[in-house]
């Protein structure tokens, strides 16, 4: 075992007994202090490259001469603090609390980002009332939307109402409708698109659809505007929760999101119709255009089906030039209105 860095293992070649054998149980066996499910997890996580390619499926087939790079994380921070962060909350009881998520602000403590985050946010306001079924790192977490992405996001107070609400996220049964702004224009302009998501072969910090592999994934779109040939509002509503996956499903129908930088492509002839000045602002936009707008839930207390819709946030406060506030508010604000430079 060879170890390079501080948080770099290579591992051994790999001989003929190991002919076929899983990647996960190879690297559980060949790489000392790391169990089998943390293996996985690592391999889940894109954390393992044969050469320069990827490999994030437990179930690879090693194959004899091959030797394997892991990358270890830092060691996270211990149980992250109370932080009194300003919180959009627009419901709470005694079992849940549902926020307003701003742009920016990463739902739970990584690596790089231990403070800052939802989760100190709701440690301050909720006191000692999260539910630990998420445990030290991710107190009342039942799910997570993108750090550059806006919106509704439930948290439980209780581990019944975790349990309740993880219940219903597990088996698909919570409205989540998402707003988009993205290059060009879908076809068919209402959809439904399926493939299954998993870490891509040669870029662990991006997802793609995958032939084999992956989980299965499920969007369905509706085209709710359009600015000519160039731009498009379009609505999704979740069918599964896959990591990135409306950004990944809408790139693969060639509609990346507006101000994507991870996964975006060559969008010159999308913006090819629009006037210089917004041509100038769109590339510019700081992140990716993508807002949780609605969430919908069964309460694991009452049984009420409950629904809660939110606005688009306005984050264009570092804009150079004056002239340009109100189409970018518009843009934003109103999520593309009629009134909108773009001409929605």
């Amino acid at each position: 075992m060879e170890q390079n860095d501080s948080n770099i293992i290579l591992t051994p070649e790999a001989g003929p007994e190991h002919k076929g054998l899983r990647l996960d149980k190879f690297l559980a066996l060949t790489v000392p202090n790391v169990s089998r499910s943390q293996v996985q997890r690592l391999i889940e996580q894109g954390m393992v490259s044969r050469d320069d390619d990827v490999l994030a499926d437990n179930s690879y087939k090693v194959r004899p001469g091959d030797s394997y790079q892991i990358e270890i994380p830092p060691p996270e921070a211990a149980e992250p603090e109370p932080e009194d962060i300003p919180l959009e909350v627009v419901y709470e009881d005694e079992d849940l609390i549902v926020v307003n998520k701003p742009a920016g602000m990463t739902v739970h403590p990584a690596p790089g980002a231990f403070r800052g985050t939802l989760v100190n946010a709701l440690l301050y306001h909720c006191r000692d009332n999260l539910s630990g079924v998420g445990g030290v790192k991710r107190p009342g977490i039942v799910h997570r939307i993108d750090k550059d992405t806006s919106g509704l996001l439930v948290a439980a107070k209780n581990d019944r109402a975790h349990r309740g609400l993880a219940e219903q996220f597990a088996e698909h049964s919570i409205e989540r409708t998402y707003h988009a702004v993205v290059y060009g224009v879908p076809n068919p302009l209402n959809g439904r698109i399926e493939g299954n998501i998993g870490r891509s072969r040669f870029d662990r910090k991006k997802m793609a659809l995958t032939e084999s592999g992956g989980k299965p994934a499920a969007t369905n779109y509706k085209t709710l505007k359009t600015c000519g040939l160039a731009a498009a509002l379009v609505q999704c509503n979740l069918e599964t929760g896959r990591t990135h996956q409306i950004r990944v499903h809408l790139a693969s129908i060639g509609c990346n999101l507006i101000g994507d930088q991870l996964y975006v492509k060559n969008r010159k002839s999308c913006l090819d119709s629009l006037e210089s000045e917004i041509k100038n602002y769109v590339t510019r936009f700081p992140r990716q255009a993508l807002h949780a707008k609605s969430l919908g839930f069964v309460h694991p207390r009452t049984g009420e089906f409950m629904q809660f819709d939110s606005d688009y946030p306005c984050d264009f406060n570092e804009l150079e030039n004056e002239k340009y506030t109100t189409a970018c508010e518009s843009l934003y604000k109103q999520f593309v209105s009629a009134e909108s430079r773009l001409s929605f």
